[in-house]
């Protein structure tokens, strides 16, 4: 009698394991949504690990499909906020945790989290659709209380541009405008055959903790420089400003900050004298963007400010 009933435990616990994995068979997965299902567990712990998470948390976990993820945040986290676009995944991770202890930390909120309007967590985990990779970490350090610490997995070559650094093949706008705002990690190669289906490419995990306290840059003042500079990154960065599209829209924000501050100016306005004096006083004119670094971009973008040069 005793084996008979250690024999029914033992296949209740098999089909308990097995069946996250049986439903993914029941629905397509929409690749066309992102959704690569993480299926190694071991991966898994070792996402929610370096992301160090403590018993107050709340964690937002972007596309948590079956739950494979949110059952281990779960385990740590006070509270998980799982933002999920496809209904059936929604319903899936809720029957994941439904009569358990758990059910009750688990929130999931059925819609884009690019558009969302979320609540304040500590700690964001994400197995992130490629389409929203690059709006993700943006929203994510222009929050307003952007969270302590971000472990986000990407696709290899996007995780790379991340982290890369002035010379790197991989260094562009991207780099630079992420690594302003926050100190960026490489965590963990992850390859393809850790999902389900499998992606086509190699995934790859990076850290993300925001600068605290928080570059008194305005961000659209940076990113308007940078988009000119990584035009053609190889490229001087004087020939970035040589554009009449770029010298249009230069002299139209000069005439308006002069205008705003009651400056006199010359009529005409000879924009590209003014631009040229700011690139060879830096020394800048003859470097390309993807030889410089950060205080390079700001030692520029400061002497442009002081001509009454503005991006945005």
């Amino acid at each position: 009698m005793g084996k008979v009933a250690s024999k029914k435990r033992s296949n209740a616990l098999t089909q308990a394991n097995i069946a996250p994995v049986e439903r993914l068979n029941i629905f397509k997965m929409n690749t066309g949504l992102g959704q690569h299902m993480l299926k190694n567990p071991l991966v898994a712990q070792g996402i929610v690990d370096k992301a160090e998470i403590k018993a107050a948390d709340v964690v937002l976990e972007v596309g948590p499909g079956t739950g494979n993820l949110t059952v281990k945040i779960l385990e740590k986290a006070r509270k998980v906020i799982a933002v999920e676009m496809d209904p059936r995944m929604a319903a899936e991770v809720t029957k994941r945790v439904q009569g358990k202890p758990e059910q009750k930390k688990l929130e999931v909120i059925l819609g884009d989290v690019i558009k969302a309007d979320l609540p304040y967590f500590d700690v964001c985990i994400s197995n992130t659709p490629y389409q929203i990779s690059s709006p993700l970490v943006f929203k994510l350090l222009n929050l307003p209380r952007p969270p302590r610490v971000s472990v986000l997995m990407f696709q290899r070559e996007f995780a790379m541009r991340l982290v890369a650094r002035p010379g790197d093949p991989l260094y562009c706008r991207l780099s630079v405008n992420v690594q302003m705002w926050a100190t960026v990690t490489h965590v963990m190669k992850v390859g393809k055959n850790n999902f389900r289906p499998p992606p086509q490419v190699e995934s790859s995990v990076v850290r993300i903790e925001p600068k605290d306290p928080r570059p008194p840059v305005d961000f659209e003042e940076w990113d308007g420089l940078l988009r000119i500079c990584f035009v053609r990154k190889n490229r001087t960065i004087s020939a970035g400003f040589k554009s009449t599209a770029v010298t249009d829209i230069l002299e139209k924000n000069y005439r308006a900050y002069c205008s705003q501050n009651d400056i006199m100016m010359d009529d005409p306005v000879e924009i590209g004298q003014l631009i040229d004096r700011v690139l060879e006083e830096t020394g800048m004119s003859d470097k390309r963007a993807g030889k410089c670094d950060e205080a390079d971009f700001l030692k520029l973008l400061y002497a442009f400010h002081q001509m009454g040069i503005h991006f945005a």
